[in-house]
């Protein structure tokens, strides 16, 4: 009796313990705030790392970010409107360019300019459609943006979703990665548990920016997703990667006609609150335009059962205060990502030109 009420005490306490979590701030690094159909002649509030930003597109169709506070009395400056090449905030008319620098006060007598009325300015990038923003504020990045493979390649199909998840960065990049989980959450969609499983090959490569494991001898998956893949059947190519900060990337291809490759740019809204920016491109023998009206629904549900169960994944480790996890050799990317993301939030980057490299055998 003792001895189960030892067990008792022991399930209670770390519901009200404060323990560790694989929470990372990455802050030296570019993500991903919107695409860039959304900035037009309005501003546009959203949030990065908790803190919230104003984004606008001044006259000449250049986009800037300023921290979403004006200055002069705490107003949000995504409530005011675009005038020329300022952002002017709808309670005094305070005007301000993409540096951040006020350039007219209403009403002030005199010079009107001043460097040292300023809003906090975050650097930004366009690119392959979408607006990037650094999240260090008042700094000239040394590194440029991730660039998107296969958008606008000859024969390629790119599809576009944003989608959100109430899970850490860790948690969501883990999730898209790991490949023993499909069998069961996606099991019909993807892998099945039932199916016969084969033996294969891992191969584990680590940079000190990025993570890759690549299956070696990998039979077309048997679910729908692996019939629109591979119609055929056989072997197939398939790489998962880890780049940092954020970026998850599924790659697989079946000889020289199918090609497929899901990129996802990882946005922490908060620390449990993860946007999912993914580009799809894919050349297969079936047509492009067909392919994508079953790929959209078809990639939204599997994300849905994901959504769920990251869901259910943070309120267990909020209840209990902190997380526990138990990993295998078959875990064989979460663990890398967490230590890339720990050693970047420390401004940890130094160069590596070979790999470390790490081989495991899993049934699939």
């Amino acid at each position: 009796m003792r001895d189960i009420m030892i067990l008792a005490e022991t399930q209670l306490k770390p519901a009200t313990t404060k323990g560790h979590t694989s929470v990372a701030h990455v802050a030296d690094d570019w993500y991903v705030v919107c695409e860039s159909q959304q900035l037009r002649d309005r501003p546009l509030a959203v949030t990065l790392l908790d803190t919230p930003l104003v984004l606008f597109r001044d006259n000449n169709g250049k986009a800037g970010a300023l921290l979403d506070r004006c200055p002069h009395r705490n107003v949000p400056l995504s409530l005011g409107a675009v005038k020329g090449e300022n952002l002017e905030c709808v309670y005094h008319g305070w005007q301000f360019d993409r540096r951040g620098i006020c350039q007219a006060v209403p009403g002030l007598v005199g010079e009107q300019k001043s460097t040292g009325r300023r809003v906090s300015a975050f650097a930004v990038r366009e690119q392959d459609g979408f607006v990037w923003v650094y999240a260090t504020p008042e700094v000239e990045p040394e590194r440029e943006p991730f660039r998107f493979p296969l958008i606008g390649e000859k024969n390629y199909t790119t599809v576009r979703q944003t989608v959100e998840a109430e899970s850490s960065i860790h948690a969501v990049a883990e999730n898209a990665l790991d490949v023993p989980h499909t069998a069961y959450l996606h099991g019909g969609l993807f892998r099945s548990a039932t199916s016969k499983r084969n033996e294969i090959e891992v191969v584990i490569r680590r940079w000190h920016d990025r993570v890759e494991a690549e299956y070696i001898g990998e039979p077309r998956p048997p679910g729908l997703a692996g019939r629109i893949l591979a119609p055929g059947g056989g072997t197939v190519m398939h790489f998962d990667r880890f780049i940092l900060p954020s970026i998850v990337q599924v790659e697989y291809r079946l000889g020289d006609r199918s090609h497929l490759c899901v990129t996802s740019v990882l946005t922490p809204i908060s620390d449990f609150h993860t946007r999912l920016f993914a580009v799809t491109s894919f050349r297969l023998p079936i047509p492009g335009w067909l392919v994508a009206l079953f790929l959209r629904p078809l990639a939204l549900r599997i994300f849905q059962q994901d959504a769920v169960m990251l869901k259910r994944q943070t309120e267990t480790i909020r209840h209990f205060g902190g997380e526990q996890f138990m990993s295998t050799e078959i875990d064989v990317l979460g663990p890398h990502i967490y230590r890339l993301l720990k050693q970047a939030e420390r401004g940890e980057r130094p160069p590596q030109e070979e790999p470390v490299i790490r081989k495991v055998r899993m049934l699939i």
